[in-house]
């Protein structure tokens, strides 16, 4: 079983930037981050592997940048340029196979954290 805890959820205003992160309890090959807004389905955002390679929602790229720091097991989300529309839940996943931008192949999730863009 793998524990995801993620933190660094704030509100700010349109324009503005935050910083997520996730530690998890162990190394894992995939990781990612996803995201529900209200009355809407989780979305995929980004996903990073253990070797660094990334893919992207086409509504983040350019803004947004995740990376991972290996020796800490924990991922990060870089959230420039925030718009009303990146407001919800955001939520750290992994899963130890492959690395899809696809909700139903992560194995494990955090409790989320909630970022709030307002115009």
């Amino acid at each position: 079983q793998v524990q995801l805890v993620e933190s660094g959820g704030g509100s700010v205003q349109a324009g503005g930037s935050l910083r997520l992160s996730c530690v998890a309890s162990t190394s894992i090959y995939c990781m990612g981050w996803f995201r529900q807004a209200p009355g809407k389905e989780r979305e995929g955002v980004a996903t990073i592997d253990r070797a660094g390679r990334t893919t992207y929602a086409d509504s983040v790229k350019g803004r947004f940048t995740i990376s991972r720091d290996n020796a800490k097991n924990t991922l990060y989300l870089q959230l420039n340029s925030l718009k009303p529309e990146d407001t919800g839940m955001y939520y750290c996943a992994a899963y130890s196979v492959w690395c899809p931008l696809q909700e139903a192949a992560f194995a494990y999730w955090g409790k989320g954290t909630q970022v709030t863009a307002s115009s």
